[in-house]
């Protein structure tokens, strides 16, 4: 890494710290820890911004990768603010409020919010490649973009799916197993996986091979930490015939329902 690609970098790594204090310090006034989780997809956005305008030259790959972040990170943030405000805070920060009593404030400025700025720092490492990168479009763009597309759709569609039904009045009893649940038990975060590895084939494009630890990342967390793993431990628990809708259910990439 040169020099000027590791002052890029250093960059972004300062303004999402920055921001997380930012938000982290409204989140002591609302005392509502959640409000990190819609920052999550317009931190991204900061970083591409502050990535591209660092970087000074505003290629066309750099422009095209931000471009397609910002609509990514706009909708997941709205969807994930519309979701949140009416449902005070996630469970998961109001257990550590009661484990830690009053030092919840900093023990979650440490394992909340700088802990998912350090990651959204690394998982945006195509984001820096596509930046730094001097060479022309070509094919990888080509076919990045349109993997980001149709990993856009998917997200997009599952949320709506989801949205629509929690808000019905069996939303909080029952299981979705209709539309893009029917073939996987977490479309929505399969959709998540593809923008990522759809945005790293643009980094691939311009030669930023060595940022493939961004997509894997993220794929790591899906799967096995605050996604996938995290969440159906959570159902299991919660939901008559969760345990039904896994035995015939693919958990994650969409396929067929077993008979």
């Amino acid at each position: 890494m040169t020099s000027a690609t590791t002052l890029v970098a250093v960059s972004g790594l300062a303004a999402i710290l920055l921001a997380s204090t930012a938000v982290w310090l409204l989140s002591l006034r609302l005392r509502d820890a959640s409000i990190a989780d819609p920052f999550w997809g317009p931190g991204f956005a900061l970083v591409g911004f502050v990535y591209v305008f660092v970087d000074g030259r505003f290629g066309a790959r750099g422009l095209l990768t931000l471009f397609l972040v910002s609509a990514w990170a706009a909708r997941l943030g709205r969807h994930l603010w519309t979701r949140n405000r009416t449902r005070g805070e996630d469970p998961r920060y109001g257990a550590m409020r009661a484990r830690h009593g009053a030092r919840f404030g900093w023990v979650s400025l440490f394992t909340v919010f700088w802990l998912q700025a350090v990651l959204l720092w690394l998982v945006a490492a195509p984001l820096l490649g596509a930046v730094r990168s001097a060479a022309p479009l070509g094919v990888w763009d080509a076919v990045g973009t349109l993997v980001f597309l149709v990993g856009f759709t998917l997200e997009a569609l599952a949320d709506r799916q989801l949205a629509r039904f929690r808000a019905s009045p069996a939303g909080d009893a029952t299981v979705l197993d209709t539309g893009l649940w029917r073939y996987s038990r977490h479309p929505n975060y399969f959709g998540n996986f593809v923008i990522w590895w759809g945005l790293y084939l643009i980094a691939v494009g311009g030669g930023a091979y060595w940022t493939v630890f961004g997509p894997a990342l993220i794929t790591f967390l899906l799967l096995r930490v605050s996604g996938v793993t995290l969440l159906e431990k959570k159902l299991r628990q919660e939901r008559p015939g969760y345990a039904a809708y896994m035995s015939r259910t693919s958990a994650f990439v969409p396929w067929p329902p077993k008979r």
